[in-house]
């Protein structure tokens, strides 16, 4: 890595060794960037062909005080950091050219490095989502658990894993930056997506998660088609995963869209706490 206070790197191995206790040491805070770098290490076709950017701050020999993960042509994730730090990494990118169309992190560090940015590049920036990281205290059985059971994803539901993972993608307003086929096989290899099913069977609603990393499972994603809300199976669904989840022993996490206020009531009721609200901004070139 270069020496400043800022260090980047292109190798995810030496950027796990640097930076590796740091995420560990706030595994909730940190969670995406855990899963990430897990999933970069393990499945490194889930982020495409275009190198990631890796980055550590620290002072002269000091410990580690945030982190910087890039898989282009996603958002820049960062976590958190004072507004001066922001600022300094903004102008670093800035200067080396590198492209960045947005950025990713707890609201506070969000909005200091898309400040920056435009000061630096001259771009336009507009927060594009608002989320809510929770946390399970204890797991809570929904009130009304439809008729039917849960079940782990198996090899013949490839094709509604896919097809679901797109039509979440569309019905959240996010892109569909994985192979839909390969997010599927991914899942289903490791036990990480559950089924609802009614009593003939009909698959009805899906409650994901992520393999464990850093003592963390988080909970992704909850999808029930447009046409089978409103029937309990979401919550059925996510309470089961959750539950299994929490009895391993690791700190059980998901995030929620703040522009939806059912599925933060629910989540709520299902044992969730707030833990911090996160924030995406998405930038634009000047014109001309």
């Amino acid at each position: 890595m270069e020496s400043s206070d800022w260090q980047l790197t292109d190798n995810l191995d030496e950027f796990l060794h640097t930076a590796g206790d740091f995420l560990r040491s706030r595994p909730a805070l940190h969670t995406v960037t855990l899963t990430v770098a897990e999933a970069l290490r393990t499945r490194p076709f889930t982020y495409g062909a275009e190198p990631s950017l890796f980055g550590v701050l620290r002072g002269a020999g000091g410990p580690v005080r945030a982190t910087l993960l890039h898989t282009p042509p996603r958002p820049v994730q960062l976590t958190p950091v004072d507004a001066p730090d922001a600022a300094a990494l903004a102008d670093r990118l800035a200067k080396a050219g590198h492209q960045v169309p947005g950025v990713w992190a707890e609201r506070e560090t969000a909005t200091a490095f898309a400040t920056a940015w435009q000061r630096c590049t001259g771009a336009t920036a507009g927060q594009t989502e608002r989320q809510r990281l929770y946390r399970l205290a204890e797991p809570v059985q929904p009130d009304r658990v439809p008729p039917g059971r849960a079940r782990v994803a198996e090899a013949a539901d490839r094709e509604l894993l896919a097809r679901w993972y797109t039509e979440f993608a569309a019905d959240t307003g996010g892109q569909v930056v994985q192979d839909p086929a390969q997010w599927a096989d991914s899942r289903v290899a490791h036990g990480g997506a559950t089924l609802w099913e009614t009593p003939d069977g009909t698959p009805v609603s899906l409650a994901g998660q992520l393999p464990e990393s850093g003592g963390q499972i988080r909970v992704a994603p909850v999808y029930t088609p447009a046409a089978l809300r409103g029937h309990g199976y979401a919550g059925a669904v996510t309470a089961e995963v959750s539950a299994r989840a929490a009895a391993t022993g690791a700190e059980v996490l998901l995030f929620t869209d703040l522009a939806n206020p059912v599925s933060n009531r629910l989540y709520q009721r299902l044992g969730y706490r707030p833990v911090a609200d996160f924030a995406t901004w998405t930038f634009a070139a000047p014109a001309g």
